[in-house]
């Protein structure tokens, strides 16, 4: 058969997981907090998308939609009630900005933001506080993930941070030139 001529295969293309073949899932050692780990890596490493004073943004590992992102505090807590007034306030102003970078680069339409709490409040990780941003778009609950518990993600992860990243620094730049505007 030639390239490009159909048969009776349905193909799911998935080349986000040639990241996890690669080393991916076994990059931090089990007794690690990955969310510690990660800020004493690179950016690419680690997949960090923006390094603030008391946070951080990182793409999920694991994510439930392309450009699922993580806000973690670089401070090793558990619960969003140990965060500082300072933490909290930038902790809050990277998810806000998560969104308005997401519109930009994937058009979401619409996000769901949680953080779980605790090991029966559904923390995969529980010892270290991170809030999800995961972007949506209208008709992404299709029939794969209800029925087949499978996720087509179709970009890879370190595409994905590099256009995050990159939005990322255009919007601050764009920030910077307002404030000076004013």
């Amino acid at each position: 058969m030639l390239p490009g001529v159909p048969d009776a295969f349905q193909r799911l293309w998935t080349p986000h997981r040639l990241a996890y073949i690669q080393g991916g899932q076994d990059q931090f050692h089990k007794d690690e907090c990955p969310f510690c780990v990660a800020p004493s890596r690179t950016d690419e490493e680690s997949l960090i998308v923006y390094r603030g004073e008391t946070a951080y943004v990182v793409l999920n590992l694991y994510p439930y939609n392309p450009g699922h992102l993580l806000v973690c505090p670089y401070r090793h807590i558990p619960d969003y009630t140990d965060l500082t007034v300072a933490e909290t306030a930038e902790f809050a102003a990277l998810a806000q900005q998560a969104m308005r970078v997401l519109r930009k680069v994937s058009h979401a339409s619409g996000f769901n933001l949680g953080m779980n709490q605790g090991v029966t409040g559904g923390a995969g990780i529980s010892a270290h506080l991170h809030q999800h941003v995961v972007p949506r778009w209208g008709g992404d609950g299709n029939f794969l993930p209800i029925i087949a518990q499978t996720k087509a993600i179709t970009q890879t992860l370190g595409d994905v941070r590099r256009q995050v990243a990159q939005a990322w620094t255009e919007a601050a730049v764009e920030d910077t030139e307002v404030d000076h505007a004013q």
